[in-house]
């Protein structure tokens, strides 16, 4: 079949279209509105250094995936080949936004202010905040540049370490990132305009979740932007024509940028200047997190290219996370600061009906809202309330795949991997306090504040390493939990894991007060013996069990599932 015969474009790609771009545009809507909401970053900023870049990404990596279905339609000779699907990934979206661009703006302000001294004047505050910010956007571009390259690394070896780490802690990390961040923070938006948020999340959960249809079959993301904003919309008229009941107004929002300010962006191209290199020792000290979303989306990709072959459409595994890996560096070269995925819905594409023009559209569309700037007219108009139901749907189906794919027995890792978001989780509200706050609690106050702190930085990792072990002792591997348990005691006393300082940085040990070493210390060296203990149990146990039990399942399962 000659390319010019695919037929690429089917009303189908229409739903599809909306479904992929809407996630797209939700990831961004995201970044801006949570940097400005929870640290007071500014709009203005983030819309014409970060955004362009960002939206490039997705540019980019549809684009080739769009190249790729063309291609693939060719060889086969099939006619009913859907392009992959790409995007933001929102897993690293708001990993990025609370555990790296957040805690790195405030930091870098705070010292701002600090070399300011006392009363500085209106001028000396806006430079301050402006050169804060512009710092914050180096450092994401360095975390986007390493994830890229270190994707690109892994697109040669991506199924030795699909291999190498059970799903259980590769999965069970994004179970975490999912239910404690994705799913909760959006809920806590959306419940402080009710009204709006909970119809539609009633409607998201209706059409995405049960797959009821609405009327016309419009797609349940298009259905709650439209049914919640209208009812957003009409309760603000309401509210200005004074009739609208005091108890029923909508909460006070900070004022929203001009959106004309946003148009024909050039700021982003200050990136081809390279100054962001400088801050690349810098952010070395976000890699327990940044590297852990991007294996994450590495292992999502190989998951999203079987996926796709079970419904007849064989790319190459090696090939999908070149593309994604190229989408990242290309973003990351253009000031973007999130990492773009494979999407795990190509099926649900392709049974809408989809071929290769919904991710054409996508990547024009969301490209050229970047680049152009129309994307600030987009977070002026859309309700952020009716974006937020969207994104907990996402989070509820991240962490219900979680499960899916992972064997019935290792579900108790999964479910271990979500205790260390916890702990992040209570962080982010306690240190919205005042630090004279925090310094006034009692000394076993301060002490349990300081442990959730460790439990809390490098979560990801620790997740990963936790439920990957508890996942071989499932299997009665237990050499192999021992050396999840080594590895543990070898990254603690660095930082990589449990570092005690704010903002997870990194450290060498012998550097540290005893005060903070000991902890430290005392942390690796658990973990050591807890790797001795196993590797010496190990032996006691061969001769009785078998080191793997084939379709071993938890006793309170009805299922003997074998799936690995």
């Amino acid at each position: 079949m000659s390319q010019s015969r695919y037929p690429w474009a089917a009303w189908g790609d229409v739903n599809a279209f909306f479904g992929l771009m809407l996630d797209n545009v939700a990831n961004l809507l995201l970044t801006v509105s949570l940097l400005s909401a929870a640290f007071e970053f500014p709009t203005k900023i983030a819309l014409r250094y970060m955004v362009p870049g960002t939206a490039i990404g997705v540019l980019v990596g549809d684009l080739l995936f769009t190249w790729l279905a063309f291609r693939l339609a060719r060889q086969t000779g099939r006619s009913t080949i859907t392009a992959m699907p790409l995007g933001l990934d929102t897993p690293s979206t708001i990993g990025m936004i609370f555990f790296v661009l957040g805690p790195v703006f405030l930091a870098a302000k705070k010292q701002g202010f600090l070399l300011a001294g006392d009363s500085p004047s209106e001028e000396e505050v806006a430079r301050i905040v402006e050169a804060a910010a512009i710092h914050t956007w180096h450092i994401g571009i360095c975390c986007i540049f390493i994830s890229g390259l270190f994707k690109l690394a892994c697109s040669v070896g991506s199924n030795w370490i699909r291999r190498s780490l059970p799903r259980a802690g590769l999965l069970g990390s994004l179970a975490a990132v999912a239910l404690v961040l994705i799913s909760f923070l959006p809920l806590l938006e959306i419940l402080h305009s009710p009204i709006v948020g909970f119809v539609s999340l009633a409607v998201v959960l209706t059409t995405l979740v049960a797959r009821i249809d609405l009327p016309g079959k419009i797609p349940g993301a298009v259905g709650s932007l439209l049914i919640g904003g209208v009812l957003y919309y009409g309760l603000q008229w309401a509210e200005s024509s004074h009739l609208l009941p005091e108890v029923l107004r909508l909460p006070h929002e900070p004022p929203l940028i001009d959106p004309a300010a946003g148009l024909f962006p050039t700021e982003w191209l200050a990136a081809f200047r390279f100054e962001w290199v400088n801050a690349l020792r810098e952010s070395f000290n976000y890699l327990p997190i940044v590297i852990p979303f991007a294996l994450a989306t590495v292992v999502g990709g190989i998951d999203c290219t079987e996926s796709a072959a079970a419904v007849g459409d064989e790319y190459d595994t090696g090939q999908i996370i070149a593309v994604e890996a190229l989408a990242t560096i290309a973003a990351s070269l253009c000031g973007g600061v999130i990492q773009t995925t494979p999407y795990i819905g190509h099926p649900a594409y392709k049974a809408m009906g989809g071929r290769a023009a919904y991710v054409l559209a996508t990547a024009l569309f969301v490209g050229s809202a970047g680049v152009l700037g129309y994307f600030g007219y987009l977070y002026v108009i859309i309700p952020k309330v009716t974006v937020y139901p969207i994104l907990i749907f996402i989070g509820l189906e991240i962490a219900a795949q979680s499960f899916h794919a992972t064997p019935v027995r290792h579900y108790p890792a999964v479910v271990l991997a979500c205790v260390p978001a916890l702990a992040q989780l209570a962080l982010i509200f306690v240190e919205k306090f005042p630090p004279s706050v925090i310094g006034s609690l009692g000394p076993s106050s301060q002490a349990e504040i300081q442990t959730v702190r460790m439990l809390s930085s490098g979560f990801i990792l620790t997740s990963l390493i936790w439920a990957s072990a508890l996942a071989a002792l499932i299997d009665r591997r237990l050499p192999r939990a021992a050396l999840f348990f080594l590895l543990a005691a070898i990254l603690t006393p660095f930082g990589i894991m449990h570092s005690p300082l704010p903002g997870s940085a990194m450290f060498l040990p012998w550097k540290l007060p005893i005060e903070i070493q000991s902890p430290v210390i005392q942390y690796s060296l658990g973990y050591l013996l807890v790797a001795i203990l196993h590797f010496v149990w190990s032996f006691l146990v061969k001769s009785h069990v078998p080191q793997a039990i084939e379709g071993y399942d938890t006793p309170l399962s009805g299922n003997h599932s074998t799936d690995d």
